[in-house]
Order: structure tokens, then sequence, then C-alpha cells
């Protein structure tokens, strides 16, 4: 293979490894704690921990999202999550959708998670993190891991001074992988991985996230010899001349392979190459569609920095295109315009299998057979889903913050039985008692007259002498107050309201007796108790006094 001219790089297997190391050394120098602690007292931190560096926030690379719609997403974010089985199983292109947006940052940490399936793996191997941090480890591989913690991200707040805590939790998380998968070691692209998951999550959540990363999305990519990018790049090459057929022929002439330019970007996800805003969102969508974002995010570099004949008439050389590569423009990697073409390139997971089995048939003709075996690649968070159903325990959300109720527990409700019909069980419901009918004592003009229940009680008098109440101008009779009451007749044995005389031949208002003719207010008999209201008749009758009155003027006249 082809060496770069500075020497900087070189593509055999062996230097492959360690093929972004200058370029790492290159930033980590510049967080060294002479020069960190010389702007400490005064920094600021952005919204994302930086405080400089090329990543730090800038309007111009980054797209704000009103508030009021971001809390708008976090309710959605928070359904999906309760929720996340049937979201991703009935609603996946939603789920999609709705990563292409942007996760709200407040739980882009727990949605990664569930995303990449560390959620669940974390659950199935409970305590397993602590049983790795525990042990000792490799010395060698601690003291590879141990030079490389400075060179991640100095500029965050969280990797800015040595032995921080940040540095400590990035310690534990490689170490621990490197005891969970022995046969594969540390890679130095681990490091920066694992430092964009610790800054979302904690130290065993991240574990978890990372060893997803290397299993499930980009297998075989930090194991000796990296054979896996290696024929990932031959993949990119043939997408290029696809997508772009002009940078295909400019590369072609100019003899430059993939592996010199994009190893850094597939094995750390472009986290050391864009800015904080475009890496978030490419994770995102990376996390829920698999590795096709990365080829997709390439191959828009590609295509932006040398598409065009203008572009390549500045690029003569080898030399040329490589600084060309490195430094790309920043208004190619702005949030808004980078997403928006990173969906609009016509590459597929299909396309992806198609490509891999060609490269891997010409690999297999030319090379022989691979090295390390890796295990099949999953495109996305719906394909690892279905290789490993998770049980409704290990979706359960576990709160952080448990607060005791005053409240009693509720109570257990009853399982059914297989095969039993969730249902009212029979004799559930309260029998209500029969509604006994009270007859009218009020009748219609013509109804046969109806002997009373009770006498009204004849009451002690002030000032006024005793007068019979009237009820159809008829004096009641002064009957014994112990007196057995007549047997009604039935409501059923009523005539019917047919056979009543029309209203026409009621006596009409006039007819009655003018109201100056009762006697006044004064000279009503005085109740000494409340006897009259409890025994009245019209007190237990099933009918309301208005209903009454419509009906029966000629009563109360």
């Amino acid at each position: 293979m082809a060496k770069i001219e500075n020497g900087r790089q070189s593509a055999d297997s062996r230097s492959i490894r360690t093929i972004s190391t200058s370029h790492m050394d290159d930033e980590s120098s510049l967080g060294s704690d002479s020069e960190i602690n010389g702007f400490t007292n005064d920094r600021h931190t952005d919204k994302y921990g930086f405080i400089g560096g090329a990543q730090q926030y800038s309007e111009q690379s980054a797209q704000d999202v009103p508030p009021e719609v971001l809390r708008q997403r976090e309710v959605k974010w928070l359904d999906m999550l309760s929720n996340w089985n049937k979201w991703m199983v009935k609603r996946h292109k939603k789920v999609r959708l709705r990563c292409q947006k942007g996760i709200p940052p407040s739980l882009r940490g727990r949605a990664w998670l569930y995303l990449s399936g560390g959620k669940v793996k974390r659950e199935q191997n409970r305590w397993k993190f602590e049983e790795l941090d525990s042990q000792a480890g490799d010395p060698k591989e601690l003291d590879v891991i141990e030079k490389d913690l400075h060179r991640q991200f100095p500029f965050h707040e969280m990797f800015v001074s040595r032995g921080g805590h940040g540095q400590q939790d990035l310690f534990r998380v490689l170490k621990a992988y490197t005891l969970y998968k022995p046969e594969e070691g540390y890679c130095q692209a681990q490091a920066p991985i694992a430092a964009v998951l610790l800054m979302h999550m904690p130290a065993e959540d991240a574990f978890w996230g990372l060893v997803q990363i290397c299993e499930k999305y980009l297998p075989g990519y930090y194991s000796a010899g990296l054979e896996a990018i290696q024929l990932d790049g031959e993949i990119m090459y043939a997408l290029t001349r696809r997508v772009s057929p002009l940078t295909y022929r400019h590369l072609e002439k100019q003899k430059i392979e993939p592996i010199l330019y994009m190893t850094e970007w597939f094995m750390c996800v472009f986290s050391r190459t864009l800015p904080w805003a475009s890496v978030l969102r490419v994770w995102d969508m990376f996390l829920c569609d698999g590795v096709k974002i990365i080829f997709r995010v390439g191959l828009v570099l590609l295509k932006c920095m040398l598409g065009t004949r203008e572009k390549l008439k500045a690029c003569q050389g080898q030399y040329e295109t490589m600084e060309l590569l490195r430094a790309i423009e920043p208004r190619y990697m702005q949030e808004g315009f980078l997403v928006r073409e990173v969906l609009e390139v016509p590459v597929s997971e299909r396309d992806i299998e198609r490509e891999h089995h060609v490269q891997l048939k010409r690999w297999r003709k030319n090379r022989g057979e691979l090295h390390c075996k890796s295990p099949p690649r999953m495109h996305g968070a719906r394909a690892i889903m279905a290789s490993e159903p998770p049980s409704r325990q290990d979706l359960r959300q576990n709160p952080t913050i448990i607060v005791k109720s005053l409240l009693p527990p509720p109570q257990p409700t009853p399982q059914l039985k297989k095969g039993e019909k969730k249902g009212k069980k029979k004799g559930s419901m309260k029998k209500t008692p029969p509604v006994t009918e009270i007859p009218n004592p009020y009748n219609l003009p013509g109804d046969p007259q109806l002997p009373l229940r009770d006498p009204l009680p004849q009451p002690t008098l002030r000032d006024s002498p005793v007068q019979t109440p009237l009820v159809n101008d008829t004096p009641l009779p002064n009957t014994p107050k112990d007196s057995p009451l007549p047997q009604q007749p039935a409501l059923n044995d009523q005539p019917a309201l047919n056979d009543q005389p029309a209203l026409n031949d009621q006596p009409a208002l006039n007819d009655q007796p003018a109201l100056n003719d009762q006697p006044a207010l004064n000279d009503q008999p005085v109740l000494n108790d409340q006897s009259l209201l409890k025994e009245s008749p019209l007190q237990k009758s099933t009918q309301s006094l208005s209903s009454t009155e419509a009906d029966h003027q000629d009563t109360y006249l």
C-alpha cells in the first residue's frame, strides 16, 4: 500500500491501529496542564461542556431549538421510553423521524442506552461491571490506557484535569472492556467512543453502550489487524463511484486509498472531526439506523470537498488532497446543512450489504480468509432488538430518586385464569330495591275520590279560629289519628288519560273564588311542630311539586 508523503500516516496493518495517533497527539498537546491552567481562572463553559477548542459551541455551527419545541419533544420521548417495546415494534418509523430531528439533551443519554440495547444488556448482566471493575487488569493494557486518557477531549470540563472524575471513569470503562473482551484488547479509537458516552451517562451505562457499539454496530473495527475497517473502506470506495463519480476518479487518479482518510471518521464515529452539535445529531441517527449513517456522512464530506472541478484545481497532488480532507470547510459541517444532506444520500442498508458481499468475495480472492471472524453487523436499534428480544423487566425504567409515599399501597388486581374472559362478574352489580308506587293524593277532576291516608293533624291556633282545609271544595273528615288507612286502588286501575274530561270542560279560573276571599296569612293556623311536613301526603309523593302545580292549578285556588 502507498504511504503519505509527509510520513504521518501509513496503511500497513501494523500501523493502522495507531493511524490517528499523531493527529490526536497534535490536539492533545493543547490540553497539557500548563496550558490548561493558564485560563482555568477565567474560562467560560458552553452548553456542551467545552471551554475551548474547535468543537466549542458557536451560532454558525449549531442550530438552536426554541424552548417550547424542546419541551414538546421531551414529552414525546418520555412517552416512547415508557413504552419502548410497543414503539419499536409498531411505530419504528416515528422513532426514526424523531431521532433525525434530534433527541432532547435532557433525555439523550437514556435514549442512546435504549437505542443501542445497552439497557437490556445491563439488566441481563447485573453486577458484571462491578465485578470487572474490581479486577486488576492486564498491566500492559492499563499502561497504554493511562497514556491515552489526557488525549480525549482535553478542552471538555469532564476531562480537563488529570486524575479528575472524567478521566477516572474513562479508565474504569476501558479497563473493564479489556477484561470483558480479552481477545480483542484495547484500541485507541475506543477511548473517544467511551468519552462521548460518559458525557451523557454513568460509567456502567457507558460501558454497556461501548460493548454494544463494538459488538453490534461496528463489529471487528477494533480487533487486531482492523480487517473490518479496511473492508468497509473498499465499500466506501465503491459507493463513492456511484454517488460522486468526479470524486471517485480524482481519488483513483491520485491513488489515495480510503483507509488513509476514513479511518478516524469511522472508528471514532466523527466524534473528533465535526462540531459538537453535528456530532450529537450524527450519533442520534447512527444509534437508530446503524452504520449506513456513517457511510452517508463520509460521502457527503467527500462530495462537498472534491465534488466540483473548481475544488479539484486546488488539489493537484496526493498531499494537497489529503490536507483538504483534513481541513473540511465549516459550512459543510454545519448541523442543519449536514443532517439535510445526509438524509438525501441514496444509500440504504441493502446497498451496503450487497457491496459488502462483493468486497468480501474480492478480499478472499486476493488476500485469503479473514483472520478475525466478527459477528454479523446489526443495522440499527430495531435489528438489535429483534436479535435479542427484551423482557418487560429489562425495559423498566429505574427511578433515580425514590420518595416514600404516605398513601397505602394499591391492592393487587386478581389475575385472570387462562381462557377466562375479562368482564364483570355475575352478581357484582347491586340490585336496586323495587320502587314502591305511591298514589297521587291530588286527583284530577273526574277521577274517583280517593280517601287520604292520614288526616291533617289539628294544629293549635294562636288568635284565629280553627278552619278546616279544603280539597276540591270538600271538607276533610275528622278521622281519629290512629284509624287504619283504607286500601288504595292500584295505579293500573285508574281510568285511562283518554277518558279524562277535556281541559276545556274544567271550570274557568274566573269561576274560582277570588284570592281576596281566602283567609289572610295572619289568619292561617300556626304549627307548633314539624308533624305536618312529616306526615303530609305531598312529602311522600314521588312527583315534584312543580309538576303538580302545573297540572292541577284548580286544586290550590
